[in-house]
């Protein structure tokens, strides 16, 4: 279960990034928003998923509440999801 977490963390940061970056460019800058709605759908999915998780392997971590308030935190600041990765599954 930890390492279908560890995965569907990476692939959910991964899609944020792309959602902030190249999704916007396209919208923003060159008024297509065709890239959003193609990134947005999957992102949306693997967050939900890596919330649903990370409250499922709270116990099999020892997480605290306070350590998962973390892991929840973490999935909407950029970056945050490989944090996670790093500090408290590895």
């Amino acid at each position: 279960m930890k390492l279908i977490f560890r995965i569907i963390g990476i692939l959910e940061g991964i899609s944020f990034l792309l959602l902030m970056s190249v999704g916007l460019y396209f919208k923003y800058v060159l008024n297509d928003a065709s890239y959003v709605k193609l990134l947005g759908m999957p992102h949306g999915l693997l967050f939900m998923l890596y919330l649903i998780l990370a409250y499922l392997i709270k116990k099999e971590m020892n997480w605290s509440n306070k350590t998962l308030a973390i892991v929840f935190l973490s999935a909407i600041i950029p970056f945050g999801t490989f944090y996670v990765d790093i500090k408290y599954l590895r």
